[in-house]
């Protein structure tokens, strides 16, 4: 099947850009939208890239003038603009000559006072110099836009899409020029039932185009997709697959492994992959302690692509986590994608660079990306680092389960962040959800993603987070979607929400299933540099006290294989009100947004350096 078919249908699309100006209920009958759905390129860092970011005109529009008429119908493709980014027809309120800048990539909020609490639609304009080449296709590359986003290329719509932490690639082969272009994406963050994630999260909605944007080029038959990875039965042998758009079948496809001696040839299938199965002899395997990447050149028709992979394989056997066929315990973190010192989205190397750093200070081996994708920086980081990774899709509390749309927009969302990251060795556990309820449809429509992921990719352990319950001093885990997954995740907050950091003393475990456990939450909030007794909340001590206790009574579950604390650092969250302490953060985070460390960093370093929590088996 070819990529464009894994997007959603025309109808749903047209449906979600009426969402994007807000007025879906006037549009009574909705005609379907004609615009070309995008694809999405792999391994794109690793191309040869034109850069979009810097300096882009912006134009706030909260009643979607731009898109829709004071009838809720919606304006011809090009009304609102002629090709030189000047407004035709009868809307002269708009002009991004004489607009504002917002800088890109980065989120709007943070980058203007007035869009601090902004939620709605905003206009983002650039002219960039380009001359199209024979024989080449361009693409435009999104590397995130929140939450719904339209593309237009010189007054050409050119593709739309929806999910704010996933790339997408629009195609501007047949709408680029020589000479100047103009490029205009509308991004809307409005929050929608439908939506995954829906109206309730407990993060900051940044809004924008919050990953970087460029033009890549590639030849007419490229290779926009592979997977290749070490057999879990023969770790001598690497499997897998490349696809090469375009091409006709019996094309030549050739992978090499200069400093493995690999060097093989297959041809294109009529399902566009070339198959392949490599002898391997004498990997080094990726580890933690050991992140060894190979050189990795592809070469199909005219178009050659190169990445830095490693090889290892990931499973379970009873409740043990088995990494390269030994026990491993992961000694972890969860870290939300907000930057460090200037908040807002996490994008940057430095933002990278900081978050890690904290995270080896901190001696772990494994990281949860919570609620979402990050940014492709913070994976490609971790190959290198040695960091096993836990990333999810925002399917996050209560989504609208009992609707197959949202569904699909799940599914698409699964897709994209595989399709991206299925070629990185740190990269172990697919989640599907986090802390939703148990309730029929939600176990019916999470079983429907947990066979997505499998189907897409076979070579992972799926995961999600999953809520427990309490009958006394015991703690039950007994979700039915447990039974589906190959690990189970747990979140509590003992001595936060519920009781005091001592009772972890009196509590007990009960898990329904024969599987690895990992506590993928639990802690509590400290303002940073404020102190007390250890009984006092806020106060560094009481977060420190919450994570002794907790370290004592998680080493008496005999099947926990891991642990993740909520969290790194400090992140802005609306729900997060109480003025002098929280003041629209969440303050779980053993670093502020500061860089300040607090008592409990200390107390979960000495626990993972000593090897005083866990038992791999």
């Amino acid at each position: 099947m070819s990529p464009r078919c894994h997007f959603l249908g025309n109808l749903r699309l047209y449906r979600c850009l009426a969402a994007l100006a807000g007025v879906c209920a006037a549009i009574a009958s909705p005609a379907v939208s004609q615009t070309v759905q995008p694809i999405l390129l792999v391994d794109v860092d690793h191309r040869t890239a034109m850069s979009l970011n810097g300096d882009w005109h912006s134009i706030v529009d909260p009643y979607g003038t731009g898109l829709y008429s004071f009838h809720g119908q919606k304006r011809s493709d090009g009304f609102f603009m002629n090709e030189h980014s000047v407004v035709g027809g009868p809307l002269v309120e708009y002009d991004f000559a004489k607009s504002p800048a917002l800088r890109v990539p980065g989120d709007w909020n943070t980058q203007r006072d007035s869009l601090f609490y902004y939620e709605g639609l905003l206009w983002y304009q650039k002219d960039f110099e380009y001359r199209p080449k024979p024989h080449t296709r361009s693409f435009l590359h999104v590397g995130a836009a929140n939450y719904r986003a339209t593309v237009w290329v010189n007054a050409k719509e050119i593709c739309e899409h929806e999910g704010g932490f996933t790339q997408f690639d629009c195609e501007i082969t047949a709408a680029v020029r020589t000479g100047t272009n103009s490029v205009v994406i509308a991004v809307d963050n409005t929050r929608h039932a439908d939506g995954v994630p829906t109206t309730q999260t407990d993060w900051w909605n940044y809004g924008g185009l919050t990953r970087d944007v460029s033009v890549i080029e590639v030849p007419e038959q490229f290779i926009d997709e592979y997977d290749l990875h070490l057999n879990r039965s023969d770790r001598s042998e690497i499997d897998g697959w490349v696809h090469v758009e375009g091409a006709r079948p019996g094309t030549t496809v050739r992978v090499t492994i200069p400093e493995a001696k690999i060097d093989s040839t297959a041809t294109v299938g009529a399902d566009g992959r070339a198959q392949f199965k490599l002898r391997a002899e004498n990997l080094t395997l990726w580890s933690p302690n050991h992140p060894k990447l190979y050189r990795l050149e592809l070469m199909a028709a005219a178009d050659s692509l190169v990445d830095d992979i490693g090889f290892r394989t990931i499973e379970v056997r009873g409740t043990t986590i088995l990494l390269n066929g030994q026990p491993v315990f992961l000694r972890g973190i969860c870290i939300h994608a907000e930057a460090p010192y200037r908040t807002g989205r996490a994008n940057s190397d430095a933002d990278v660079e900081a978050l890690f750093g904290w995270v080896r200070e901190l001696g772990v081996n494994y990281v949860r990306l919570a609620h979402y994708p990050h940014d492709e920086r913070m994976t490609r980081a971790a190959d290198k680092l040695g960091i096993l990774v836990w990333s999810e899709i925002p399917v996050y509390w209560a989504v609208e389960f009992e609707k197959a749309e949202v569904l699909v927009k799940a599914q698409k969302q699964l897709r994209e962040m595989i399709r991206r990251d299925r070629n990185k060795a740190s990269v172990i556990l697919w989640s599907v959800a986090n802390e939703t309820p148990n309730t029929p449809a939600r176990t019916e429509f999470l079983k429907t993603l947990v066979a997505s992921a499998r189907e897409l990719d076979a070579t992972r352990l799926i995961t999600a987070a999953l809520l427990v319950r309490g009958e006394g001093n015991t703690k039950i885990i007994d979700d039915p979607l447990g039974r589906y997954l190959d690990v189970l995740g747990t979140n509590e907050y003992i001595g936060w929400y519920e009781k005091t950091p001592e009772s972890a003393d009196q509590t007990t475990w009960k898990v329904a299933y024969d599987k690895p456990l990992i506590m993928s939450e639990f802690g509590g909030e400290a303002k940073a540099g404020l102190h007390g007794k250890a009984e006092q909340r806020w106060t560094e001590e009481y977060q420190a006290s919450i994570y002794e206790h907790q370290l004592k009574m998680l080493n008496r579950i005999p099947q926990l294989r891991g642990l993740s604390p909520w969290i790194l650092m400090d992140f802005r969250a609306p729900r997060r009100l109480l003025p002098g302490m929280q003041d629209n953060f969440n303050r779980k985070g053993l670093v502020s947004d500061q860089g300040q460390k607090k008592q409990a960093f200390y107390v979960l370093q000495r626990a993972y350096q000593s090897g005083s929590i866990g038992k791999a088996d």
